[in-house]
């Protein structure tokens, strides 16, 4: 698995805490992670809600040429993102929503892009991780 630069990744949540929050936790348990990978939480007043303006921002800083993956919390981020794709140009070419669980697949996309997983490998590492048991 090797790609020229690699996936970023940005982590859509309603809460700027919880954005940032999953990103350190992501980044300790990938032994610090070389991918680059941004939190885009809350609105910009740092309120709940979500924002297309954070999470355009957040893509394009995170962007190298190889995709960058978008994993949301929950309902309203999911359609946030999908209309920001829709409008096909606000978010960097290559940007994909995941669907996977927020914090696991944060983790699994983390690990994955910082070794030099493309685009296609952080989605399914990334997916995957709705396998994950905890009983």
């Amino acid at each position: 698995m090797s790609a020229a630069a690699p996936v970023g990744i940005v982590l859509v949540s309603h809460s700027a805490d919880v954005a940032a929050s999953v990103v350190a936790l992501a980044q300790g348990l990938a032994g610090g992670g070389t991918a680059p990978v941004l939190p885009a939480g809350g609105l910009p007043d740092g309120g709940l809600g979500t924002s297309a303006e954070l999470i355009t921002a957040a893509a394009k800083a995170v962007d190298r040429g190889a995709g960058v993956a978008l994993l949301v919390d929950l309902g309203s981020a999911v359609l946030t993102v999908k209309a920001l794709l829709a409008e096909g140009d606000e978010l960097p070419e290559g940007a994909r929503l995941v669907d996977a669980p927020f914090v696991e697949g944060a983790v699994a996309a983390l690990v994955t892009a910082s070794a030099g997983g493309d685009l296609d490998a952080v989605a399914a590492a990334a997916s995957e991780a709705y396998a994950y048991r905890k009983e």
